[in-house]
């Protein structure tokens, strides 16, 4: 008597035998399966290769860089773009501090998502008018570094593979360096090394917390809310960050990065 085992073992062999016959019996699909199977495998060495350069290199532009250049070429503002890459032991940790503690706290422990965040933003979310968001630093740098501006499902679904590369090539202190060089701070401003120069008159070096928090505070809407003359709102969202800052313990928070 023949065993189930055997009988199901015997049926997915037929099957692809009849999978391979019919691949046989068309060379164009073939063709075709191995033409996506070679651009899958291209784009993903390119993509990976392109993330192992940025790990060395400073990231001199970014598509939202270019996006707001070409913006300010439709109108009759100066388009030249401030920014002044920094390393990340050349700027004040009160900025890498401000940071976290404003868009991030669960930053030194997550693995790129902060899966307690996501859940949340989903519940408050049914009930808000205005969508509250839970991306982590390391999804926003994913974001700003290697993808358009824009919403789609594509568009996330790059985002999420970007982070776990950059969290796994990079490590914590390179995403919190390019994140501080490349966040658009103010009107073609990106970075706090820029920011601190254009609204403070000093390098990013000598931020004090209460400046820090500050530039941090503007990050939403850089191009809405003012460091130089801040709202009352951003007063008030700068004393927040600033007790955050604070209550986390101060820069050794970020002490093992």
């Amino acid at each position: 008597m023949r065993s189930p085992t055997s009988h199901s073992v015997s049926a997915r062999s037929g099957r692809s035998s009849r999978s391979g016959s019919y691949l046989r019996r068309q060379p164009w699909l073939q063709r075709a399966l191995w033409l996506i199977f070679k651009v899958f495998l291209l784009l993903f060495l390119t993509s990976f290769g392109w993330v192992v350069l940025l790990k060395y290199l400073p990231v001199s532009f970014t598509p939202l860089m270019i996006s707001r250049k070409i913006e300010a070429m439709g109108s009759e503002q100066s388009t030249r773009i401030y920014k002044d890459w920094t390393s990340y032991e050349d700027l004040s940790k009160e900025a890498a501090l401000a940071v976290v503690a404003s868009e991030d706290q669960a930053f030194p422990v997550h693995w790129g998502f902060d899966f307690d965040e996501i859940q949340d933003a989903i519940k408050e979310n049914r009930v808000r008018k205005r969508p509250r968001g839970a991306s982590t630093i390391s999804q926003q740098v994913a974001k700003n570094v290697f993808l358009w501006t824009g919403r789609s499902y594509l568009r996330k679904g790059l985002e999420a593979y970007f982070t776990f590369l950059i969290e796994l090539i990079w490590g914590k202190e390179r995403i919190l360096e390019v994140y501080l060089n490349v966040a658009e701070t103010g009107p073609l401003t990106f970075g706090f090394e820029a920011a601190s120069r254009r609204y403070y008159g000093h390098s990013a070096k000598t931020l004090s917390r209460q400046e820090a928090a500050r530039i941090a505070a503007v990050l939403p809407n850089p191009r809405l809310f003012s460091i130089k003359k801040p709202s009352p709102y951003i007063q008030r969202r700068t004393r927040q960050i600033a007790r955050q800052m604070r209550l986390l313990g101060g820069q050794s928070y970020l002490r093992n990065l």
